[in-house]
C-alpha cells in the first residue's frame, strides 16, 4: 500500500502577509512526517514528527507561540489515536510541556486511560522521563503583545473566526496499512484558565479508524464539540451514499471530499460555528474542507510532491 500524509496549520483568517508562515510551518510538517513515511517507517512516528514541527512553529496556535489564556498563560491541549486499535493518547490544559504530541503518545502506549490533564497529566510525563519546561518558554513576543491588546475580549464563536490560525493536525497511514491521526493545540485567545476544547476530546477534534479513515480537525472548538465533528466525518466515510449524484457526473470527486465538505455544511447549519478539517480515506486519499477565510493545510499527492494550500 502507498504510504499518505496530509496535515494542517489551523483555520481562521490568515491575512495575507502571514500566509508564507503557514505554508513554510505545514511544509516543515511535511517534511518531518514524509521523512518518516518514505523511509517505510510508521504512520504513529510519522504523525508525532509532522506534529512535532508544527509545535516548534513560532507562528502556529501549539506548543511554542501558542494563544494565551484570559490569565496570560499557555495551556496545552494534544490527542493521538491508533486507527487500528481505536486507542488514544490525550493530554489537557498542560503547561509546561513543549511538545504535547509526544506526552499524548506516551498515555497511548504507557496508559491504562486514554485521556490524563493538567497538574497529573504533567507528573505522569515526569514519571515516565519527559522533561517538563519553563512555561515562559512558551510563549513569543507576539502571543504577549496579542494577549495585552485583547485580554478584555471574550473568547466567543465570532472571536474565534477572526483569529489567524487555530490547533494544527496530521493524518497519515504507512505502507502496511495502519492509519493515525493526531491534533494538538493552544486554544483560543483569552479562554477562561482550564478551558478545554475539541482538539483532545475522542470523537470532536480527532479519530481515526482503519475502516474508515482518520481526521483532525480546527476552529470553534464549541461548535464542533456539539456535532462531535471528527466521529461524523469517520461514520460518513463508511456510506458511499455520501457522495451527491451530482458531484459524481461532474468526474473527479471523492468520497473523503464529499465527507469533508458535508461535515463543514453541518457544521455551520447545526452548530452555526466556523471550522475547519482534514481526512483520510482507509485507502489513503486525502481531503480537506473549511468555511473559514483561509486554512493552512498540504498533502503529499501520489507522485511525492508536496501540495500546500494556501
Amino acid at each position: 500500500m502507498r504510504a499518505s500524509l496530509i496535515v494542517h496549520g489551523g483555520a481562521g483568517n490568515i491575512p495575507e502577509n502571514a500566509a508564507a508562515d503557514f505554508r513554510r510551518g505545514v511544509r516543515a510538517g511535511l517534511e518531518a512526517g514524509w521523512e518518516v513515511l518514505s523511509q517505510g517507517g510508521a504512520a504513529i512516528d510519522a504523525v508525532e514528527a509532522a506534529i512535532v514541527a508544527l509545535e516548534e512553529d513560532p507562528a502556529l496556535d501549539a506548543g511554542v507561540g501558542s494563544h494565551l489564556n484570559r490569565d496570560g498563560h499557555v495551556q496545552l491541549d494534544a490527542i493521538l489515536m491508533d486507527g487500528v486499535t481505536l486507542k488514544a493518547g490525550a493530554v489537557a490544559a498542560v503547561e509546561r510541556i513543549r511538545n504535547p504530541i509526544r506526552l499524548a503518545r506516551m498515555v497511548l502506549e504507557k496508559s491504562e486511560h486514554m485521556m490524563l490533564v493538567g497538574a497529573g497529566a504533567e507528573q505522569f510525563a515526569t514519571e515516565h522521563g519527559l522533561r517538563l519546561c519553563d512555561p515562559e518558554k512558551l510563549v513569543t513576543d507576539s502571543a504577549r503583545q496579542e494577549w495585552r491588546k485583547t485580554r478584555t475580549k471574550r473568547a466567543t464563536k465570532e472571536a474565534v473566526a477572526q483569529e489567524p490560525c487555530g490547533t494544527v493536525g496530521a493524518v497519515a497511514m504507512d505502507e502496511r496499512g495502519n492509519l493515525v491521526a493526531g491534533t494538538s493545540t493552544g486554544g483560543t485567545r483569552g479562554k477562561h484558565p482550564g478551558r478545554v476544547g475539541d482538539s483532545p476530546l475522542i470523537g470532536c477534534g480527532c479519530y481515526a479508524d482503519s475502516k474508515a479513515g482518520g481526521i483532525s480537525c480546527t476552529g470553534y472548538g464549541e461548535g464542533i464539540m456539539k456535532i462531535v465533528m471528527a466521529k461524523m466525518a469517520a461514520d460518513l466515510l463508511r456510506d458511499p451514499r455520501v457522495l451527491p449524484a451530482h458531484r459524481k457526473k461532474r468526474g473527479p470527486a471523492t468520497i473523503a471530499q464529499a465527507v469533508a465538505d458535508a461535515c463543514i455544511r453541518i457544521l455551520e447549519r447545526r452548530a452555526h460555528a466556523t471550522g475547519g478539517l482534514i481526512l483520510m480515506d482507509r485507502e489513503g486519499r486525502p481531503a480537506a474542507a473549511y468555511s473559514t477565510p483561509r486554512m493552512a493545510y498540504g498533502y503529499v499527492d501520489p507522485s511525492g510532491r508536496f501540495v500546500i494550500v494556501p
